[in-house]
């Protein structure tokens, strides 16, 4: 299969877009691959001449389109909406920059057990490969694990599914406590009792459920950033009177929103959801990550790279830097990342790579 590997033979990356939301499943490789051209180069599209479509990649659903002109890639980018035609559904597409490592995959393992005793976990596995077909899904393990690859906004829809899921199945719960307790009260304490397992699965999937008013669904990288870098996130709580609660689940971090004061507008929360996807979104197309594996280096080696980090980030202010035990992210605009890691590798007496 084709990769981002081959845009960088073309050294092309500035004529070249990240296109995904492509309907999988439905034509040959070779047929969506000249759809997807037909729409680029439509100059209703903003679109104009594509020298290459490279498709299929190692992300279902995702394709590079390369331009011969720069311009057209920007203006590509700037037209918000992308439909393709009429005989694919006209399935919306999502463009953007390409970088070599953007956030462009992601990997969730899902622990699906919490709805054993409410569904068949094959039959919901068969449901979410049909309702978002160009996430890549493992075999379902014996104790309801099951690994999940695709895009960010791919995996996005997915825990959005799984927290509907979740939500219905809880207020079901709920109805079936309440139709009880006007039948029987004695069945009701029993067919409480023999519920509270499986209610309590789910809430710990959806612990701010009763609470929560708003939630976000973020890349945890991009978050990270958001949080820690720019002020936006904190000015925004605190203007708008909004309390959060964040989880981070691997590479998606779940963020649920509420406000702080009784009395607050109700549409406030909502306002600050829209307000942040907006900024995430932005972020999530303009970052880059970079790291530095720590594996199989020497204790002097990791503890040179370490300090050369450290040293670095004091010049680089809008560079995130996380160190861990097995290797050291740094995410920040491309130009940052480049220059901070040519600097560490500088100090370190390595040739950047």
């Amino acid at each position: 299969q084709a990769s981002i590997s081959k845009v960088k033979e073309f050294k092309a990356s500035e004529r070249t877009v990240v296109v995904a939301g492509l309907p999988v499943g439905c034509f040959s490789d070779h047929s969506l691959a000249t759809l997807v051209k037909s729409h680029f180069q439509d100059v209703k599209n903003e679109g104009g001449d594509v020298e290459d479509v490279i498709y299929p990649t190692k992300t279902k659903g995702v394709a590079y389109v390369i331009f011969k002109e720069k311009k057209v890639a920007e203006n590509v980018i700037k037209q918000k909406k992308h439909y393709l035609v009429k005989n694919a559904g006209y399935a919306r597409l999502t463009v953007s920059h390409v970088s070599e490592k953007v956030f462009s995959s992601v990997t969730a393992v899902l622990d699906l057990s919490i709805f054993w005793s409410q569904v068949i976990l094959e039959s919901l596995v068969k449901d979410l490969k049909k309702k978002i077909p160009t996430l890549s899904f493992s075999r379902l393990e014996h104790n309801g694990r099951i690994s999940v690859k695709g895009s960010f906004l791919a995996i996005k829809k997915l825990k959005e599914t799984l927290q509907l899921k979740a939500n219905s199945l809880l207020e079901k719960n709920r109805n079936c406590i309440s139709e009880e307790r006007e039948w029987n009260r004695q069945s009701l304490q029993r067919g409480a009792q023999r519920r509270s397992n499986a209610s309590e699965s789910l809430r710990a999937l959806t612990p701010e459920t009763a609470e929560c008013e708003e939630m976000l669904v973020l890349d945890t990288d991009v978050f990270s950033y958001l949080k820690q870098k720019c002020g936006f996130y904190e000015d925004t709580l605190h203007k708008f009177h909004i309390l959060s609660q964040e989880r981070a689940d691997g590479e998606i971090t779940t963020v649920c929103l509420k406000n702080a004061q009784a009395g607050s507008q109700p549409h406030n929360v909502k306002h600050v959801k829209e307000l942040l996807e907006e900024w995430a979104r932005a972020l999530h197309f303009e970052l880059r990550k970079e790291t530095f594996i720590l594996g199989g280096k020497g204790e002097k080696e990791k503890r040179n790279i370490e300090q050369a980090c450290k040293q670095v980030s004091s010049r680089y202010l809008r560079v995130l830097v996380s160190i861990y035990r097995t290797h050291i992210d740094i995410i920040g605009s491309s130009s940052d990342t480049y220059q901070f890691k040519k600097e560490v590798m500088k100090l370190v007496g390595q040739k950047v790579s």
